[in-house]
């Protein structure tokens, strides 16, 4: 799976003009299922996440994770991610897991997430979002497991 890992003071993804998730202090999580992928990868890729020491502690120092300062993540399927650009300018997606496969691994990701208690908003699997963040540092981290 492969994950680009944003934090943000604030973050929310529209799907048809309505806002359907949002949160404050925490990280914005776009997410893609590779072939190959198993539910496993998705767990193992939630834990080291949630112990990503990406937030200021009092002497401001990177040394606090997501379950540490009490933040939420906003997850967003982009299977975008898997792009490849080796050969040309178009990028080509066949390295992306089937769509069906794909879903089932975003929503075990989704649900890794909450079960290490970490509050989880989400866009919709599939649809056209658009994504409004407040990235805070900015502090990007990508994530290939």
């Amino acid at each position: 799976m492969k994950a680009v890992v944003q934090r943000v003071s604030q973050a929310s993804v529209t799907v048809d003009g309505a806002v359907i998730g949002e949160i404050g202090q925490g990280v914005l999580i776009l997410v893609c299922a590779m072939s190959g992928d198993v539910p496993a990868k998705a767990e193992q890729l939630a834990l080291k996440i949630s112990k990503l020491r990406i937030f200021k502690d009092n002497a401001g120092k990177m040394n606090l994770s997501l379950k540490d300062i009490g933040g939420s993540a906003l997850i967003v399927s982009q299977f975008t991610l898997a792009g490849d650009t080796s050969r040309g300018n178009r990028p080509g997606f066949s390295n992306a897991a089937p769509p069906d496969v794909a879903e089932q691994l975003y929503e075990t990701f989704k649900s890794a997430m909450k079960d290490l208690d970490i509050p989880v908003q989400s866009g919709r699997f599939g649809a056209d979002m658009a994504v409004d963040l407040r990235n805070d540092g900015p502090v990007t981290i990508l994530y290939d497991v």
